[in-house]
This record gives C-alpha cells, sequence and structure tokens, in this order.
C-alpha cells in the first residue's frame, strides 16, 4: 500500500504539537507539523510497529 498523503492523528486536538505521519512503500515517514519543510525521520515497517506497540503499552512514559 502506498499512501503519499500525511496524516496527523485525530487525538492531536490541533494544538499544533503533533506530528504527521505518511506510508511511502517499504517504510512509514514522520515529521513535525509545525515544520513541514523540515527533517523527516523514516522508519522500517518493522521498526514502526515496534514503537506503535511500545507507545500502546507505555513502554516509553516518563
Amino acid at each position: 500500500m502506498l499512501n503519499q498523503n500525511w496524516r496527523t492523528s485525530s487525538r492531536s486536538g490541533g494544538n499544533g504539537q503533533c506530528v504527521e505521519v505518511r506510508r511511502m512503500e517499504d517504510a512509514i515517514e514522520v515529521r513535525d507539523s509545525k515544520d513541514r519543510s523540515g527533517p523527516v525521520v523514516s522508519f522500517s515497517l518493522d521498526a514502526w510497529e515496534a514503537l506503535v506497540a511500545g507507545a500502546k503499552t507505555g513502554e516509553f512514559d516518563l
């Protein structure tokens, strides 16, 4: 599946404190919604799934 459209979480609240994601062939790309011309971080699909799973289980809670 190829989706070149950037998406923001429906839970972002619209306050500009969020990231945007998109799927590109075999990777997930992430950027800061406040700096759309800034850097993009790219994750393999496996790494993205691990990141999301860790976030859901609270692995990254501070």
